[in-house]
């Protein structure tokens, strides 16, 4: 638990010695998990879901949400645009971003109204800046600015994605 933890500050903290930690470590798998778990959990509650039902659901749309980005964001940065030092597995890619969630768990604070807007926008972008110094560590890449283009670009087909979905199922 101590490591856990440990690993977690240094998560937040930015710090790409951490996540190299976690690229190389196997057995962190479970605590990435449980980290993107727990800030999934607490994005739920920020954002108003109450009982246990609601809680669950927005804690399983917002993992499928994740691993969405996660998956395009592998294959963009292994397959479109690598980095001629690129070498990373699925694993790797996963363990980092999901201590990359670190930050999240302080979305829980929304629930408190005079301050939810920007608790919600200021840790969105703490995680968005974790997640890209994440992948620039599991794709082994020398340039941050590639980095956050291979995650924007996950996300922006993510997006893309999503919203054709919502209108469909609406």
């Amino acid at each position: 638990m101590n490591n856990l933890l440990k690993r977690m500050f240094g998560a937040a903290r930015l710090n790409a010695d951490t996540y190299e930690q976690v690229e190389a470590d196997r057995t962190s798998l479970t605590g990435a998990v449980f980290t993107a778990v727990i800030a999934s959990v607490a994005a739920a509650i920020g954002t108003g879901a109450r009982d246990v039902v609601s809680v669950v659901s927005a804690t399983s749309v917002l993992l499928m949400t994740w691993i969405v980005w996660v998956v395009l964001t592998y294959v963009i940065g292994t397959r479109l645009l690598p980095e001629p030092s690129t070498h990373a597995d699925i694993g790797e890619v996963v363990r980092t971003t999901g201590f990359s969630a670190s930050p999240g768990i302080l979305r829980a604070f929304a629930v408190i109204p005079s301050i939810a807007l920007p608790v919600y926008i200021g840790v969105t972008f703490w995680m968005l800046l974790a997640f890209v110094v994440a992948i620039r560590q599991a794709l082994d890449f020398t340039s941050l600015p590639r980095a956050f283009a291979v995650c924007f670009l996950g996300w922006l087909i993510y997006a893309v994605l999503f919203v054709g979905f919502v209108r469909v199922a609406l």
